[in-house]
């Protein structure tokens, strides 16, 4: 194991061991670097990569701090990777997102409440008859992250949240350049709502399937 990432794995211990809780100041440098047996420079590049995907707060003039590591801040390092794939490795994107999305959606059709689901139509009914692609897929994401809260299970909704940046520019082409697409967005969003309104999770489940592979099938399509 590399010198840093022997670094890394001993700051993860005392995290997960609960040395340091969320929100704690590390010891000093000096002071740290000894306690685990590290060289100063080491303990730096370690605490450098672990402030990067947000699990160490480094605070200038103040100390380094372990973050409150809530799902949502420690996967924005996962969103900040996506966004520098190519499209056909959008595909892959695609592919969790299959496998999450109708999950969420089927948790969602047992655990939202009345409220839950007047603001999922609410969301629908935003928008204009007649929607720019932009406006449609604004609506979507809107639509789609309602359904993830829904589910009760943040770390679920924070993965799917994540995905959505990665998979935004690829919507907006399907609309440009698919026939019907616009159409068929909205027909699948008022089926889905209307599954998780009636509390079947297993039609939920289904129609969210088909919802997201629909684009997922043209994407692959449009870049072989």
């Amino acid at each position: 194991m590399a010198v840093t990432d022997a670094a890394i794995d001993k700051i993860k211990q005392m995290i997960v061991s609960g040395q340091l809780a969320p929100g704690d100041r590390l010891p000093k440098e000096a002071d740290l670097a000894d306690r685990l047996g590290l060289s100063r420079n080491s303990l730096r590049e370690a605490v450098r990569a672990l402030a990067l995907i947000n699990v160490l707060d480094v605070r200038q003039g103040d100390g380094t701090y372990v973050t409150s590591l809530e799902p949502r801040l420690l996967l924005d390092a996962v969103s900040f990777v996506a966004d520098f794939h190519r499209d056909d490795t959008v595909l892959h994107f695609f592919e969790v997102r299959r496998i999450l999305e109708p999950a969420a959606t089927e948790l969602a059709a047992l655990r939202m409440n009345g409220d839950d689901i007047a603001a999922l139509r609410a969301i629908l009914a935003d928008l204009p008859p007649r929607p720019t692609v932009e406006e449609l897929v604004a609506n979507d994401v809107r639509f789609h992250q309602r359904i993830a809260a829904g589910s009760g299970n943040p770390v679920l909704a924070s993965l799917l949240d994540n995905l959505a940046g990665p998979i935004t520019r690829a919507r907006i082409w399907r609309g440009l350049t698919e026939e019907r697409a616009l159409e068929k967005t909205v027909e699948q969003h008022q089926a889905i709502c209307d599954a998780i309104a009636g509390r079947r999770p297993e039609v939920a489940r289904s129609w969210a399937t088909v919802h997201v592979a629909g684009v997922e099938d043209w994407l692959r399509r449009t870049l072989t």
